[in-house]
């Protein structure tokens, strides 16, 4: 239940992920909030009667759902995993948030859809995923806005930081490991730096506290679309790298998981319900690179 004359509390779930640490950074700048940061082991969503005694002990105004079953090739394989967090567990949390009146901000992905478009795809547009990770991830928005309708579901895309592993942390190894690296060239999508979508999530929050009505699903990423090739040329660019980069066809480069070929996310309903600008890729690329320097060298 929203709070009215105590502190408004946020929990966050999946506290050691990527989204989660920057949420963490900037959690202190929003000192009228209090946060809960909770890990999976902590908190696991998949456990309903856990979910159940932190909701009783704890009042919860938001929950921030960050957690998830991440690893896309590992997922063909441990379908029922997958499905256990990235399904029953945000089913679990839309039934405690909807008890508890909680507002629930749940993060999904681009790949619920199937790569099948050439032109960016709205949040209306036909999902279909080509994955077992992009199957549970939508059956995940689907029970959020079943069980609870007043979720606020985020679909992002290609998601880096300079918290955990990501695709930024990994070029950026194999720069210093190998003179020569292959990178998928026929994929498209845009890069979104956690960072900034952790200041958009507070926005909504701030948003719902001023007495805005908010719900369903929207899209966010950074401005600009890049294939997996141009964006590794980028990532060199703000480095001193001799590594040479090549780029290869999908075809080339097999993995248990299919991915969709374009995953370009319209962010324009975000833009227009919350009056956010959205940085350019390239920008916050080198926000990243340059957190990343200083942490490597201090």
């Amino acid at each position: 239940m929203l709070s009215e004359n105590s502190q408004v509390s946020i929990l966050v779930t999946g506290a050691n992920g990527q989204l989660a640490n920057e949420l963490k950074v900037i959690a202190t700048d929003y000192f009228q909030y209090h946060f809960f940061f909770k890990t999976k082991e902590e908190l696991p969503i998949e456990n309903a009667n856990a979910l159940k005694y932190f909701f009783e002990k704890n009042q919860i105004d938001y929950c921030i759902n960050c957690a998830a079953f991440t690893a896309v090739d590992k997922a063909e394989s441990e379908e029922e995993k997958a499905f256990k967090v990235n399904a029953e567990g945000v089913k679990n949390l839309a039934d405690i948030c909807e008890i508890h009146q909680t507002k629930l901000v749940h993060i999904s992905t681009d790949y619920v859809y199937d790569g099948g478009s050439n032109v960016p795809l709205k949040e209306d547009h036909n999902t279909r995923p080509l994955n077992v990770y992009g199957a549970s991830k939508l059956k995940g928005e689907e029970l959020a806005l079943k069980n609870n309708p007043s979720s606020i579901v985020i679909r992002t895309s290609w998601v880096y930081s300079s918290f955990g592993n990501n695709f930024v942390k990994t070029m950026l190894r194999l720069f210093r490991e190998k003179t020569e690296i292959n990178v998928v060239a026929d994929q498209y999508g845009s890069p979104t730096y956690a960072a900034d979508l952790a200041k958009v999530i507070m926005k909504f929050i701030e948003d719902l506290q001023s007495g805005m009505k908010l719900s369903g699903v929207y899209n966010y990423c950074n401005d600009g679309v890049v294939s997996w090739y141009e964006f590794a040329v980028a990532i060199k660019s703000f480095v001193n790298s001799d590594c040479v980069i090549y780029p290869i066809a999908s075809s080339s480069y097999q993995t248990a998981a299919k991915r969709p070929s374009y995953s370009v996310l319209d962010t324009s309903k975000i833009k227009e319900v919350l009056h956010v600008i959205i940085p350019n890729w390239k920008k916050s690329l080198q926000k990243c690179i340059t957190v990343l320097n200083r942490e490597r060298f201090s």
